[in-house]
């Protein structure tokens, strides 16, 4: 067998991929978190103290696919056109499936052995106060689709068990419809607990949010979101608010944000959003509070980091991509 990652030399090197014409990739991957019983119950029943232990590692097993050319040496950066993930819980284990595509020169097997590795990973850190003994296994490719050497599925591969569909076009025309809205505004601060004002354009960056904004940083809360409904509660109350008087990055119109679950990826413009968090504990006697008289942030308000890079304007769109429900 001729290794093709070995230089003249004997050493490893990335493989030259410029003449390779580009095609349509797939990989499908799986891992196991073995645990007792109890640990899985607390997963589904959502107490485990930490939070949300499926949400976050959905969040963190499409990260790692993006990352994954950052993390393995001879990896090519590739521009994924999607990573999806989906959990199954029995009695006593998380099985976890990972779906990646995209159309570029290479395939993306190790960018879904990395998602499901890093959600695996996820879900022990997750809940490791309640249980350290539980082992992580059964990592492995299950399928891959394109490329020079076609198409390759693992013998009995994932039999009855659940796959992603969030990659697989299944959502109509319709259901797109209902699952989107329009951004109002967009609006930052310089400091919290303050109004923000609004701007022309937000640009998004993964593990940091928006540049310049008082909630910046690399936290579950980088993004703040809020639907014009919910301001114009207010506004029929008589008060005069405009975009960004309860701190919010990002105005909506036409989604009902506070009833989306953590983990639901949003696109707005042409960024990637992950939802982390609904409501807010409010601080009293902000400047918002004084302003308004009451805050609807704490109740309808919801929170995310950034998964894609990208750039928010009023006017732009802002769908669900995928929906945890």
């Amino acid at each position: 067998m001729e290794f093709t990652h070995l230089n003249p030399q004997g050493r490893a090197f990335m493989v030259d991929v410029t003449e390779k014409v580009p095609t349509h990739r797939t990989a499908l991957a799986e891992a196991t978190v073995r645990c007792a019983p109890e640990t899985v119950e607390a997963i589904r029943s959502g107490g485990v103290k930490k939070g949300d232990v499926l949400a976050v590692a959905q969040v963190a097993g499409i990260q790692a696919a993006k990352r994954t050319w950052e993390l393995i040496p001879l990896c090519h950066p590739l521009p994924l056109t999607g990573v999806d993930l989906a959990f199954e819980l029995t009695d006593a284990a998380v099985h976890i499936t990972a779906s990646v595509r995209c159309t570029g020169p290479t395939g993306v097997e190790m960018e879904a052995l990395s998602a499901v590795t890093a959600a695996a990973l996820t879900v022990y850190d997750m809940c490791k106060a309640l249980q350290k003994d539980m082992e992580i296994t059964g990592v492995r490719l299950l399928e891959k689709t394109g490329g020079k050497s076609g198409t390759y599925r693992a013998v009995g591969a994932a039999i009855g068990r659940p796959q992603p569909a969030a990659m697989a076009g299944m959502q109509n025309a319709k259901c797109k419809m209902q699952n989107a809205g329009a951004v109002v505004a967009v609006c930052v601060s310089e400091q919290k607990g303050v109004q923000k004002h609004p701007v022309e354009a937000l640009e998004l960056r993964v593990g940091l949010g928006i540049p310049g904004d008082a909630h910046a940083g690399n936290w579950h809360r980088q993004v703040s979101l809020l639907a014009e409904e919910s301001v114009n509660r207010m506004r029929g109350l008589g008060f005069d608010l405009p975009p960004g008087a309860f701190a919010e990055n990002l105005l909506t119109r036409g989604l009902e944000l506070k009833t989306l679950p953590v983990g639901t990826v949003l696109r707005a413009g042409t960024a990637l959003l992950a939802v982390t968090q609904i409501g807010k504990e409010c601080h009293n006697d902000c400047a918002i509070k004084q302003s308004a008289g009451r805050c609807v942030m704490p109740t309808d308000g919801i929170f995310a980091v950034v998964l894609q890079d990208g750039t928010v304007r009023p006017g732009d769109s802002i769908e669900i991509i995928q929906n945890l429900t």
